[in-house]
């Protein structure tokens, strides 16, 4: 069963930049992976200014998600970049879930 990996991230205006270069960065590695189907990105903007993001990407299964997790966590490593520290730095929230298609 296909898994729908959908991050939604709030994104104060100073940090903008910064975390739409690291989005792109993501979004590239992803699509190269086994398993791989497709992926969105969606954005709005709110009173404030911050940048409401919505992202998703549907995996063929549990097991290639799961591999693409580990090989995100490889290349962060690889990479020198902590997700966490990033996020705390720009006061950025995210929430992060995952979803299967509701049959018809």
């Amino acid at each position: 069963m296909k898994q729908i990996f959908i991050d939604q991230f709030i994104v104060p205006a100073i940090a903008q930049q910064e975390f739409k270069k690291r989005m792109k960065i993501n979004r590239d590695f992803i699509k190269k992976l086994d398993g791989f189907v497709e992926d969105r990105a969606f954005e709005r903007y709110d009173e404030q200014g911050s940048l409401i993001c919505i992202t998703m990407a549907i995996w063929q299964n549990e097991d290639v998600l799961q591999k693409a997790k580990e090989a995100v966590q490889q290349l962060y490593q690889q990479q020198g970049f902590d997700m966490k520290a990033m996020l705390q730095r720009l006061n950025i929230s995210m929430e992060r879930n995952t979803y299967t298609q509701l049959a018809d």
